[in-house]
């Protein structure tokens, strides 16, 4: 019998998660599999038409929210007026809480009979613990990153599952040769320092951190010659950034695939990069880093007041300690990051120290058993 299986995702790291998710649920599920939803170039690759562009969903901080949020409204509404149609076996949110979580709580109001699973598990552990019992509520399934998460929900009546994190898997190394052809092909040096820049995926952090970021970056040529800025992006966002960046000797470009973007981080001395899911990824690549970041100051207000937890690097979190630097507000300014991004670019000794603590990361995301977040929606078929 045909299953019909409804995901949303909001931005790139949950589209890469949701086509993970889908290809393993091929692989699980004997029946046949239609998908419904909204997701970017990975879940489309996967089998899925989005119901309408995932950039639409692409907001952080409460202050963007509410900026945004007459159009959040209407594609909340939209979305649940197409899930009720589809009627699915499941419904699968992934991530982006202000818009999936808003979502599934409709529909579990209107047809609680349609199971809804979420996928990465709210913060509670840094701000807000009370949303876990709020959540258990409306959510039947929840699937974990991180180890320490499930115990949080569990405790409220909510099915929690620890199930890895899907980039240990999909990251793999590359190969020397591989790294000669990524040379190569953007026509680097090998012998010459490289700076990844990666100002993020939402048209408000590059905004805010595309500038700093640049700046930081002619600082750094003045002190360290030959060096090398290259900058992986997505294909939306090509246009603009390449914009930004044209007068500034800066290899913008979108990977062809993800081992070209692993390839990237490889061969990277050194990363700067705004706070997200691509720490995680760095991480596994052994790429020391520095995170920048800036909220707006009104999100900036509210998250001092709430946040409990002392980091923002998802490194620092995991580990309990602070391996990368994290240069956030007022400190993420081009003469507070060049000193600090240029001890890690010129400094051996000092990168191999942030590498030998990365190295602990891939045995912290490791899932349980293969599979097995697919597993965990399958259960529930």
């Amino acid at each position: 019998m045909t299953k019909k299986i409804y995901l949303i995702a909001g931005e790139a790291s949950g589209d890469t998660l949701g086509g993970s998710l889908m290809h393993d649920l091929r692989k699980t599920l004997n029946d046949d599999i239609v998908f419904h939803g909204v997701g970017g170039t990975d879940m489309q690759a996967k089998g899925m038409s989005s119901l309408f562009p995932m950039t639409d969903l692409s907001v952080m901080g409460l202050a963007e929210v509410i900026k945004h949020l007459p159009r959040l409204i209407k594609r909340i509404n939209q979305t649940v007026a197409d899930i009720l149609h589809k009627n699915p076996d499941v419904l699968i949110t992934i991530d982006s809480p202000d818009f999936c979580l808003r979502v599934a709580k409709k529909i579990k109001r209107i047809n609680p009979n349609i199971k809804i699973i979420h996928y990465v598990a709210p913060t509670v552990w840094a701000w807000r613990p009370g949303r876990a019992k709020k959540i258990a509520a409306f959510l039947d399934g929840l699937l974990c990153l991180f180890p320490f998460e499930p115990i949080y929900f569990i405790k409220h009546g909510l099915k929690a599952e620890f199930v890895g994190h899907p980039l240990k898997r999909l990251i793999t190394l590359p190969t020397d040769v591989e790294k000669l052809g990524f040379y190569r092909q953007y026509n680097l040096q090998p012998d010459k320092p490289i700076l990844c820049i990666l100002p993020g995926s939402r048209h408000r952090e590059i905004d805010t951190l595309l500038p700093v970021f640049i700046e930081t970056a002619k600082r750094l040529r003045q002190n360290i010659p030959g060096l090398q800025i290259i900058l992986p992006t997505l294909d939306h966002l090509k246009d603009k950034i390449t914009s930004a960046t044209a007068a500034h000797d800066i290899r913008v470009f979108v990977p062809l695939n993800a081992n070209e973007k692993y390839a990237a981080f490889a061969v990277s001395n050194t990363a700067l990069h705004a706070s997200g899911t691509v720490a995680l990824e760095l991480a596994l690549c052994n790429t020391p880093m520095v995170t920048a970041y800036k909220l707006s100051p009104i999100s900036a207000f509210i998250a001092r007041h709430v946040l409990t937890t002392p980091y923002a690097n998802l490194v620092n979190i995991l580990l309990n300690r602070p391996v990368v630097p994290e240069m956030l507000q007022d400190q993420a300014a081009s003469e507070h990051l060049t000193p600090i991004v240029q001890a890690l670019l010129t400094n051996q000794a000092i990168r191999q120290i942030q590498q030998d603590e990365l190295r602990n990361i891939a045995q912290s995301l490791n899932e349980n058993t293969p599979l097995a977040a697919a597993h965990f929606v399958a259960s529930f078929l």
